[in-house]
């Protein structure tokens, strides 16, 4: 029931009682985290208590880190990579394995790489 960097979330701003949306920018490790909220501001050690996720089907949405393949620069051929930051409007900035890099690249251009389903062939089968 915690955070992971890079998760969309709302954090009560300041205590105040009032949420804002923005996204989880480190995990302290200590049940606090910082944010990086939508409109620009930031705030530091944010309790576990003041956050809640934005459920932004999440299903299809990528994080962070996430091992993806991207179209790269939309002519129909996918590269691995990984991403490297999400801007929050859809659109992300990938990391491909060969050193290439791409800013600003569109959600429906990615596909998420399984780390191994239950259905895929391993070494020695």
């Amino acid at each position: 029931d915690s955070f992971r960097e890079g998760d969309k979330i709302e954090a009560d701003y300041r205590g105040r009682g009032k949420f804002y949306p923005g996204k989880i920018s480190r995990d302290r490790g200590d049940d606090t985290y910082d944010i990086a909220y939508d409109d620009g501001e930031r705030e530091l050690r944010v309790a576990k208590r003041l956050i809640r996720k934005l459920d932004g089907g999440s299903s299809d949405s990528f994080r962070e880190g996430d091992k993806i393949e991207a179209d790269y620069r939309g002519r129909g051929k996918f590269y691995p990579g990984k991403i490297s930051r999400d801007r929050g409007d859809d659109t992300y900035d990938i990391a491909y394995d060969d050193g290439e890099r791409e800013l600003r690249v569109a959600k429906r251009l990615i596909r998420k790489l399984d780390g191994g389903s239950s259905d895929s062939f391993r070494e020695g089968d």
